[in-house]
């Protein structure tokens, strides 16, 4: 597949559909580094990308859509069927939180809160979609998810991105895939995981994807059981670097960029700059580094001050 030519399509056909979103030079964190920030796109996450570009690439069966998700693609996949004119049925984990499952019934779809995790919720999305006729949206491992994700790199490059090396968390994988899939060798990618879900760190010292253990304060966002197959291929050919984060670090990081900034952003989406505010990557002398804020949906913590 030629990823860039994907990704340039995506691009041309979300246009009008998502936000532009803005970015940040920070100097609040010890150094000097470069913010996307993700959570101000539409439901609060980079997911709507990705749901765009799937939605308006295919032939949508009456049936609509299905999609099992952590939450964030759950609210993606719905807010883009509304505005699309589709029927949506998302399957959550009750771990996806009550901020993610507030969001998805705002949107009117058909919601099912399913106990255990994001492999439970899927397995029961493709029982649906098989019985149903619907159209499944894979969130992480399908070409469309991730050359809709891949938009945001593109999108960061045309604003002047000026980095080395760009920090990315991940859970399946769909974001850092479209990344690496924009990028290719131009940019070194870091890929940062919880300790506690950390499919793609265990794919790469396995040799292929396996699965994981999920849990901790990111696993309502991270906890993919399994890397996908699409970002673990595109890691594993690119040599991509994989630093795992311990909780403690992760919401050191989501307070710090309420308190610096006042971005309020899921712990997931703190788990890159935990890499670095941590020490579990330390930039070499005089490497550009950005980072990739990436989710909003949680509910405000007054502790943050």
């Amino acid at each position: 597949m030629e990823w860039q030519t994907e990704i340039m399509a995506a691009q041309q056909r979300v246009a009008g559909h998502i936000v532009e979103t803005p970015t940040l030079q920070s100097r609040a964190f010890g150094q000097d580094i470069a913010l996307k920030l993700e959570q101000m796109q539409h439901t609060g996450s980079f997911k709507t990308r990705g749901a765009f570009n799937t939605l308006l690439a295919l032939d949508v069966p009456e049936a609509g859509v299905v999609a099992a998700s952590g939450g964030n693609h759950g609210a993606a996949v719905a807010y883009a069927a509304q505005k699309l004119g589709h029927r949506a049925r998302i399957f959550v984990p009750e771990i996806a939180g009550p901020s993610k499952i507030e969001l998805i019934k705002r949107t009117g779809a058909e919601l099912t809160v399913v106990p255990g995790e994001y492999a439970n919720a899927l397995e029961l999305a493709e029982r649906e979609a098989s019985e149903s006729g619907a159209m499944q949206i894979h969130a992480y491992d399908a070409p469309l998810t991730v050359s809709g994700q891949g938009t945001a790199m593109l999108e960061w490059e045309q604003q002047g991105l000026d980095a080395d090396t760009v920090l990315i968390a991940v859970g399946g994988g769909g974001l850092i895939a479209g990344a690496l899939a924009w990028l290719g060798d131009r940019r070194k990618v870091v890929a940062v995981e919880p300790m506690t879900s950390c499919a793609l760190h265990s794919a790469l010292d396995a040799s292929a994807p396996v699965d994981v253990p999920v849990s901790g304060v990111a696993a309502n966002a991270l906890g993919a059981r399994r890397i996908g197959q699409i970002c673990f291929d595109l890691a594993t050919s690119l040599d991509v670097q994989s630093v795992l984060v311990s909780d403690g670090a992760i919401i050191e990081a989501q307070a710090a960029l309420w308190q610096a900034h006042r971005q309020l952003v899921e712990p997931a989406r703190a788990t890159a700059l935990a890499a670095l505010m941590s020490g579990a990557y330390v930039p070499a002398p005089g490497e550009r580094v950005a980072v990739l804020v990436c989710g909003g949906n949680v509910a405000p913590d007054p502790t943050f001050g």
